[in-house]
């Protein structure tokens, strides 16, 4: 039978739990009317699976398969659904409930996303899905599936920060932006939004290795968050036509808002995906007075997916990939597991499950 793999119950507290990865053995599913039948090839991890498995997200249940991220093959298609899917390789919208409505998910239940929770008991960790034909895109042809996989849920949060956030017009040739917390699978598909729509893109990190890789990747420069008076640091490798950042990309809260009002030209847009640094941002007269916008940005629309998966296509523009395991071998990836408890990857994790060979770039 088919395999897929979900978490098991233990008893403990939420934070304090760690539910162990069940392999479970699951009907081949039937694709109903307008669903399509998906072989999947690779999936990935995003930090929400290991909230779940610590009882830490909204809606944690046992069960249903994990992951949000998943590329694989449509083998067949419901009565209603178009039968050119067939044979396609695609990737999968990681939510519903939000079609194209720039405010927010148009479902007054809110966005649900794919895997591990009842309000969408659906999953990529597993052999064969069905879904509703309306939510796939055909996989950009450059990539591997197991780039593929690396898509979805970090690049549709990266996009709504970058592209819907901070704007088509702080993204040109000579504008400057700041990604914080650069190693994590937003922060560094952030990146590769705005460096391949032409902008000069700056990092931050604690971990001097994380710099040098993202400069690699093609940030002009980074500084080190740690260091006292980073602020000016940063401002010495901005380029003398364009002494200001235009925008900022931010998964750390914190004191951003302080930092970037010494940054930021007048006008400019924080956008804020994630507070790791501290729930709590103080937003200050001196943002007053320059009209800094501090903008919150989580998940996006089914439209921005696709708009997405279009600018990676036309761009040729690849995910980062940290560390890939093959099959359904719950030692290995629990070992991914542990690569994100200890912050130690740099892109994401995938398992493939089709084991399709030489289809990781590790960094």
């Amino acid at each position: 039978m088919p395999k897929a793999i979900s978490i098991s119950k233990i008893d403990g507290k939420p934070g304090q739990v760690y539910y162990p990865l069940s392999l479970d053995e699951v009907p081949k599913p039937t694709p109903k009317a307008k669903e399509l039948l998906i072989k999947i090839q690779a999936a990935a991890l995003n930090h929400r699976d290991l909230f779940i498995r610590q009882h830490l997200y909204p809606g944690t249940t046992f069960g249903v398969p994990l992951l949000a991220d998943g590329c694989g093959t449509v083998i067949a298609t419901g009565s209603d659904a178009s039968s050119s899917w067939k044979g396609k390789r695609v990737i999968v919208n990681p939510g519903t409930g939000w079609k194209d409505s720039p405010e927010g998910p148009e479902d007054k239940s809110g966005y649900k996303i794919l895997g591990g929770t009842k309000t969408n008991p659906n999953g990529t960790l597993q052999e064969y899905m069905v879904i509703d034909e309306s939510e796939v895109e055909e996989a950009p042809e450059h990539l591997s599936s197991v780039e593929a996989a690396a898509l979805p849920l970090t690049g549709l949060t990266a996009w709504r920060a970058v592209v819907s956030k901070c704007g088509e017009h702080n993204l040109k040739p000579g504008k400057n932006i700041l990604i914080t917390g650069i190693g994590g699978g937003v922060a560094l598909m952030a990146l590769e939004f705005a460096r391949a729509a032409g902008a000069n893109v700056y990092v931050s990190s604690g971990s001097e290795e994380k710099l040098q890789k993202a400069i690699k990747l093609g940030a002009k420069g980074g500084i080190n968050y740690k260091e006292e008076a980073w602020e000016k640091k940063l401002l010495a490798l901005l380029p003398e036509d364009n002494k200001q950042l235009d925008a900022i990309v931010d998964g750390a809260g914190g004191d951003v808002v302080e930092k970037g009002a010494k940054l930021l030209k007048a006008g400019g847009i924080i956008a804020v995906y994630g507070m790791t640094v501290g729930p709590k941002m103080p937003f200050l007269m001196q943002a007053v007075l320059k009209n800094i916008e501090v903008k919150g940005s989580t998940m996006g629309s089914r439209k921005e997916f696709k708009d997405m998966v279009d600018f990676i296509k036309s761009k040729k523009a690849k995910p980062a990939v940290s560390r890939v395991v093959q099959g359904f071998d719950l030692d290995a990836i629990n070992g991914l597991f542990e690569d994100m408890k200890k912050a130690t990857q740099f892109g994401k994790l995938v398992i493939d499950i089709s084991q399709e060979a030489g289809s990781s770039s590790k960094l």
